[in-house]
């Protein structure tokens, strides 16, 4: 297979592939074997429609009018009035690559062939993802518990030749994407308007965005604690092997091994006198550690979510049976991007305590500047990562635990995973911003030590930065340094 194809079938995509498509924009194409189930399902369901069963959301409306039932010849218009009456979303548009991720991950589910969509819709949505088609999704709208109903809504209306899209840059109306796409707007068929919109896939997509982010950002964490225990010449001894596997938990030993090996050759750890470090040092695998623990319950609940079939009803071929059921229900994500959220809020709030440990730091002047009261130095650093910090704990506040009902109180308990994975990635940009002052911090106590004496895996990051931003010999507006901390940080500091 061409490497720079990935190929789709509704099972087996993982994190990594997710990331080229959406980051790299790698292209798609479904497999043989996903096509001829979708097929299979289509023929399953217009099998039971010409049996006359009562089918929710086919042949019936939607929430508390499924009581209502829509005779055959009003079945098309049904799926185009769904996509309309739904897409009320409000707020600012996703991110292009939020959007982008959606698309894949509906395409990928609509392969697992229990969808009962035509293989036609199939290529439509292959065709916007590989002619880099972004649909205009307002934010805000999902309940995340009959699916991402208003969101997935604005994407769906590009099918039909309505809505918004980006396009080579430029925004254009639904109907004239698909022009010069070369396509007509789609004619959708009994079931297809639902099957677009009944799912996670905007809620996953916004955490999915959160939780690369959010791994990047936890090695950088890493690094800069291997920099501030230089920095404050901090204690090795808490690091050591013996220690961690009398606590076995996977993070702290992994972080533990991470930093021992980042450290390696250094001569400025262990030269402070103090017994024992403040905890933003000594503990740094603990914490990091439960954080990578964090992120890896996400990371299985993520790869579980972008290959399952989240609308409803949905259609089983081999036993000939159309079922309602609720999985396009949203609690798996709420409570993993709930978890994101608290993990990451832990990140930074680490990072803010190593930032005010090296501005206070015996040895070093205060606040790192060259001249002390003449100059601030870095004084205000500290006083931004405080702020974001706070930011974070309101953030960290669980959305998941609560439930407003909907659809005349059919739709008795909601996830809200939408309002739990938005949440999730403004932490993440918080937390991205607070690491990049304290990489400020970290370079700039650095300058005042014996830089060949750092470890050569520390002396390397700390190289990159310096190579970026100038060292702080006297008071200067710093937006344009943080901003190219923050840079790193996004890059990837290794």
């Amino acid at each position: 297979m061409d490497r720079a194809v990935i190929e789709l079938d509704g099972d087996s995509l993982t994190i990594e592939q997710a990331e080229a498509v959406v980051f790299q924009r790698a292209a798609v194409r479904p497999s043989e074997a996903s096509l001829a189930r979708v097929e299979r399902a289509r023929r399953t369901l217009g099998e039971a429609l010409a049996r006359g069963e009562p089918i929710y959301g086919v042949n019936t409306g939607f929430g508390k009018l499924s009581e209502v039932l829509i005779p055959p010849e009003r079945q098309r218009a049904l799926q185009e009035n769904l996509l309309r009456s739904h897409a009320v979303g409000v707020g600012e548009p996703l991110p292009d690559e939020a959007s982008r991720a959606a698309l894949l991950f509906r395409l990928n589910s609509l392969l697992k062939g229990h969808s009962g969509v035509r293989p036609r819709l199939i290529e439509y949505l292959v065709t916007l993802l590989n002619r880099h088609v972004y649909p205009v999704i307002p934010a805000k709208g999902s309940v995340g518990a009959s699916g991402d109903l208003a969101p997935l809504a604005h994407l769906a209306l590009i099918l039909i030749g309505e809505g918004e899209a980006k396009l080579d840059g430029q925004l254009l109306p639904g109907r004239e994407v698909l022009r010069r796409l070369g396509l007509e707007p789609l004619e959708l068929e009994p079931k297809e308007g639902l099957a677009l919109i009944n799912g996670t896939q905007v809620s996953l997509a916004v955490g999915f965005l959160a939780f690369v982010r959010a791994e990047r950002l936890l090695e950088a964490a890493i690094l800069l604690s291997a920099m501030a225990l230089e920095a404050y010449g901090g204690r090795s001894g808490p690091l050591a092997e013996e220690i961690h596997r009398a606590r076995p938990h996977p993070g702290q030993v992994a972080v533990a091994a991470r930093l021992r090996g980042l450290l390696r050759g250094s001569g400025l750890v262990d030269s402070n006198d103090d017994i024992q470090d403040p905890y933003s040092l000594r503990c740094v695998p603990q914490i990091l550690g439960a954080a990578s623990d964090a992120l890896g319950f996400v990371r299985e609940r993520l790869q579980i979510e972008m290959n399952s079939a989240t609308d409803n009803p949905l259609i089983f071929p081999e036993a000939g049976r159309v079922l309602s059921g609720g999985n396009f229900h949203g609690e798996p994500l709420a409570l993993a991007f709930e978890l994101l959220a608290q993990a990451t809020a832990e990140v930074g709030a680490l990072a803010e305590r190593q930032l005010n440990l090296l501005l206070n730091a015996p040895g070093l002047p205060p606040f790192l500047a060259e001249e002390p009261g003449l100059s601030s130095g870095l004084m205000l650093l500290q006083y931004t990562a405080a702020a974001l910090v706070s930011e974070n704990k309101v953030l960290a506040h669980p959305a998941a635990v609560d439930s407003i009902p909907t659809s005349g109180g059919i739709e008795d308990h909601n996830s809200l995973c939408s309002v739990s994975a938005h949440k999730a990635l403004k932490v993440v940009e918080n937390a991205e911003q607070i690491l990049a002052l304290g990489l400020l911090a970290a370079a700039q106590a650095l300058d005042f030590r014996e830089a060949q004496r750092m470890a050569p895996a520390t002396r390397a990051v700390y190289t990159k930065i310096r190579a970026a931003i100038p060292h702080l010999a006297a008071d200067r507006v710093m937006q344009g340094d943080i901003q190219r901390a923050l840079a790193l940080i996004k890059e990837g500091l290794g």
